[in-house]
């Protein structure tokens, strides 16, 4: 009788296991799905944006310009659209991994680029750059010095939180005093500029794809791509973190390495995305909480899904500029804007804590 009973607890636990094993491979299998579903609509939105324009270009001109170089809508859609089609997704992807990764190692749903004062010290050094100007190389002193500022400040943040001790509360605090101080020194070094050059600094800190080509892409894509891997490699290290700092190390995560490298190589993506493009807000705020309330606070499946969700609000936005007071073109950055602004509140106001 003993016997029949152990046996039939067996069953039982072996049941069970089955059970969440089939829950857990059906959950995970949605979250795949998801991310299936925005690789689907990310070039589908791409091409939207190809055949969007002041210029009016069918799909089967579209397609058989790509390949004559003889013809107008090749010029129009290789020098003109695809640039900041390709930057754009770029940008995207750059904004949303550095802000789900900030997010994760801050432990803070409100963290982002802006937060840390990355934008900030970016936006001073592309003034500094645009007052300094050196003729034809200005575009590229312009966002050397941006990267710079901006890897700057990502050190300055470490440094203090090393001194003070690495917890997410002191690089907050560390980040949003950087923030004052540099937007400080900007708006001094508005006030004494010429009209011309505030003009070009308030142009560029609404942010912009007007002015990238392929030279640009090709540098951009190399600061934000590289250490996408890496990052990914520490989905886990994430996810442990969301358990606090101490139950992370005791299940083996280096917590200040970790904390110290991820936002190091988060900063380097951030700078890669805005030296080019100047400043595009609350994508990185924005993206990760969609993906969050969707799929959940796996990092396997958060920062891919959060990247391409990036990458397809920039895309829709650059459309929404190029095309809703054509000729003009509304700077990307007060498009995006207008999307973050009501998010952030809601946000605020409405949001679960459930999904974080």
């Amino acid at each position: 009788m003993f016997i029949l009973k152990i046996k039939c607890q067996r069953k039982t636990v072996k049941r069970e296991s089955i059970d969440i094993y089939e829950l857990y491979k059906g959950f995970t299998g949605r979250k795949i799905l998801f991310i299936v579903v925005l690789l689907i609509v990310l070039p589908s939105m791409a091409l939207v944006a190809i055949l969007q324009g002041p210029a009016s270009i069918g799909i089967k001109d579209a397609i058989f310009s790509l390949f004559h170089s003889s013809t107008l809508a090749h010029t129009i859609i290789w020098y003109l659209r695809l640039p900041r089609i390709v930057m754009a997704i770029l940008v995207g992807i750059g904004l949303s991994f550095a802000g789900t990764v900030f997010q994760a190692l801050l432990k803070n749903p409100l963290a982002s680029p802006y937060t840390l004062g990355i934008a900030s010290t970016a936006g001073f050094g592309a003034a500094l750059g645009i007052v300094f100007n050196v003729g034809i190389l200005s575009q590229y002193v312009i966002a050397g010095n941006a990267f710079l500022f901006a890897i700057l400040s990502s050190f300055i943040i470490l440094g203090v939180a090393k001194w003070k001790s690495s917890t997410p509360e002191t690089i907050i605090l560390a980040g949003i005093a950087i923030m004052y101080l540099f937007s400080s020194l900007t708006s001094l070094i508005q006030y004494q500029g010429s009209m011309e050059e505030v003009h070009e600094i308030v142009f560029w800190f609404f942010g912009s794809l007007s002015k990238v080509s392929w030279k640009e892409i090709a540098m951009a894509s190399f600061m934000i791509i590289l250490p996408l891997p890496i990052l990914l490699k520490w989905s886990w290290d994430f996810n442990l973190l969301a358990l606090g700092d101490e139950s992370a190390k005791a299940l083996g995560v280096k917590v200040e390495k970790t904390r110290i490298i991820g936002i190091l190589l988060a900063s380097l993506i951030t700078s890669g995305a805005i030296c080019f493009t100047g400043i595009i807000g609350f994508i990185g705020l924005v993206s990760p909480h969609i993906a969050r309330m969707v799929i959940g606070g796996d990092h396997r499946f958060l920062l891919p899904a959060s990247s391409l969700i990036g990458a397809i609000l920039i895309l829709m936005a650059d459309t929404v500029s190029r095309t809703i007071w054509a000729p003009q073109v509304i700077p990307i950055g007060i498009v995006t804007s207008f999307i973050g602004v009501p998010f952030f509140f809601y946000l605020l106001i409405k949001r679960k804590r459930e999904y974080w």
